[in-house]
């Protein structure tokens, strides 16, 4: 099972990272992040599961908890991976200029996205 980017939190600062986003549902087989494109989002998955493709392969796949789309932002490059929803999606939707907002302000919060980060960028 995923374990929460949310766990690092205390409660204050997950609920503040939880209002800063946009609650969203997101359908089966619709694919919110693109290999190969700008980094302009990131979801924190709060229901369903994703399946994160490299190349068409998939190398991962992920549920609630887990944060797609970070790794781009987090490392100012191109999307790494392609995420197709494997079952309908409730997600909390992030823009980049949020994420930069929320690692600024919420340390623990841009400590636990650079460790997610890191960790897809090893397991690649």
């Amino acid at each position: 099972m995923t374990e929460s980017i949310l766990d690092a939190l205390d409660p204050a600062d997950a609920q503040r990272v939880l209002a800063a986003g946009r609650a969203l549902t997101v359908p089966q087989g619709w694919s919110p992040i693109a290999e190969s494109t700008p980094a302009d989002k990131a979801y924190l998955i709060t229901e369903g599961e994703v399946s994160v493709r490299k190349g068409g392969v998939e190398v991962a796949t992920l549920g609630p908890g887990a944060v797609v789309g970070e790794a781009a932002i987090v490392n100012r490059t191109l999307r790494s991976a392609t995420v197709v929803a494997l079952t309908p999606l409730r997600v909390v939707h992030f823009t980049s200029e949020t994420i930069e907002e929320l690692v600024d302000q919420v340390p623990a919060f841009g400590a636990a996205l650079r460790a997610a980060a890191a960790g897809r960028l090893g397991g690649s």
